[in-house]
C-alpha cells in the first residue's frame, strides 16, 4: 500500500508544465478563497431572520473548521509521525516543488482536504441545493489536487483527510440541527425560488458566480505569471 501511495504520488506530482505549477500554487492558498467564505457569510446572513439564528450557523460552521484543524494538526499529525514527501529524506529529492514551497513536518492526515471538505459538507446540508453541493465538492476535490500535485501530501492523506472532514461536517450539521430547531420552525419551502431549507436560488447562485470568478481569477493570475 506504501509503494502504491507513493506511484500515485509521484504520476499526479508536478508536470513540465509552469502554468500548472502557478495554478497549484495559486489554488491551494487559503487567501485566494477568502471572497467565497465572504459569500457564504453573505449568503447566511441574507437568508436568516434573526441573529441568533445567524450567528448559530456562523458558530458550528466555526466549530467544523476548528476541530478539523485541530485534531489534525495537534493530534493526529504528532501520533502517526509521517513526514511530509517534501521533507522525507528518502524521496525529497525526487520531489517536484514549487517556489521551494515544503510545508510543515507532518503530512497524515491533510488538513486542507479535512477542511475544505467539512465546510463543504456542512454548507450543503444547510443549502440543500445539488449544483450547490456539486460545485462545493469540486472545490474540495481541487484543493485536495493542488496539495498532492506540489508533493506536500500523499494521496493517502488526501483520502483520510477528505473522509474525516465529511464526519465532522456531518456531525456537526446533525448537532446544529437539533440546536437550530429549538427556537425556529421546521423547514418546509416548497416553491422554485428557495431551496427546501429555505434559501433563495438567486442568493445561492451569487455564491457560485464568486466561486466561478475566484477560479478565473486564478487562472489569469496564473497566466500572468507563466508569461
Amino acid at each position: 500500500m506504501l509503494d502504491l501511495d507513493q506511484k500515485i504520488l509521484f504520476f499526479i506530482n508536478g508536470s513540465q508544465s509552469l502554468f500548472l505549477d502557478n495554478l497549484a500554487y495559486v489554488l491551494t492558498s487559503g487567501i485566494t478563497w477568502i471572497p467565497l467564505y465572504l459569500a457564504l457569510l453573505y449568503l447566511v446572513i441574507k437568508n436568516n431572520e434573526t441573529m441568533k439564528q445567524i450567528l448559530l450557523i456562523i458558530g458550528f460552521a466555526l466549530v467544523c473548521v476548528l476541530l478539523s484543524e485541530f485534531v489534525t494538526d495537534f493530534i493526529i499529525k504528532p501520533i502517526v509521525g509521517r513526514l511530509r514527501p517534501t521533507i522525507d529524506p528518502s524521496i525529497k529529492y525526487l520531489v517536484h516543488t514549487v517556489d521551494n514551497l515544503r510545508g510543515s513536518q507532518y503530512s497524515f492526515f491533510s488538513a486542507h482536504a479535512a477542511n475544505t471538505c467539512c465546510i463543504a459538507v456542512f454548507f450543503s446540508l444547510l443549502i440543500r441545493n445539488s449544483i450547490f453541493t456539486a460545485a462545493m465538492l469540486i472545490w474540495s476535490i481541487l484543493n485536495c489536487w493542488t496539495r498532492v500535485y506540489l508533493g506536500l501530501h500523499y494521496p493517502s492523506d488526501i483520502f483520510c483527510g477528505f473522509l474525516y472532514g465529511a464526519i465532522v461536517g456531518l456531525c456537526i450539521y446533525v448537532i446544529f440541527l437539533k440546536l437550530y430547531f429549538k427556537f425556529s420552525p421546521k423547514f418546509n419551502y416548497i416553491s422554485s425560488q428557495y431551496t427546501s431549507t429555505g434559501y433563495c436560488l438567486t442568493d445561492v447562485e451569487a455564491v457560485l458566480i464568486v466561486l466561478a470568478f475566484t477560479f478565473i481569477y486564478a487562472i489569469v493570475r496564473s497566466l500572468i505569471i507563466f508569461v
